[in-house]
């Protein structure tokens, strides 16, 4: 392919990227978003689950929260302890009906541990299982919910990416709730690499 093609279609595809989020950003549910905000700022322990794409914006989701000062743990980790009262659960399921992330969500309910789910898809199993839902109106991979913006991309890109956009905006806006900011955080990173 000529290198003039590549870069015409490179910026063509960028800047249908970039709209598709900004339609997204505009039609943000920050209600959904305040609350989780104040879940996270209540809960004794924080635990994070998603699969897939999902589910390493997720992860890097509980890592932030971690070094906002949380109790964060990622439910995969073999040295997640157990949940119980007073603990929040925050579950990344897209479309909302993958099985198995609705199965250990029933086990989290079960525990007494508040559950918050971040999906695509407001009319879902996952949305009935909650406490509590952040609804994310960017298209996703088997979702239906009409008032998801519609993407030229592949699969749950669109959510995807704006999973991992958003819970970096929502980690910012924490910082002031939980009297935090980027020198404390970054006092929790990781520091033997």
């Amino acid at each position: 392919m000529e290198q003039t093609q590549y870069k015409k279609d490179f910026v063509n595809l960028y800047k249908t990227v970039l709209q598709e989020h900004e339609k997204v950003f505009e039609k943000e549910d920050i209600v959904g978003l305040i609350r989780l905000t104040e879940a996270v700022a209540k809960a004794d322990k924080i635990f994070v689950m998603g699969v897939g794409r999902e589910g390493l914006a997720a992860k890097s989701f509980a890592m932030r929260l971690m070094h906002l000062g949380k109790d964060t743990h990622y439910i995969w980790e073999d040295t997640c302890p157990g949940m119980g009262r007073g603990d929040l659960f925050i579950v990344v399921n897209g479309c909302g009906t993958i099985s198995h992330i609705n199965t250990v969500t029933e086990n989290a309910r079960n525990t007494g541990a508040k559950v918050f789910v971040i999906t695509g898809q407001r009319d879902s199993e996952a949305v009935r299982l909650a406490d509590d839902y952040l609804f994310i109106p960017a298209a996703v991979f088997k979702g239906t919910d009409n008032e998801c913006v519609p993407s030229k991309q592949p699969m749950g890109n669109l959510f995807e990416q704006h999973l991992f956009m958003l819970s970096d905006l929502a980690v910012m806006l924490m910082e002031k709730t939980l009297g935090s900011d980027p020198k404390k955080m970054e006092k929790r990173h990781r520091n033997i690499e």
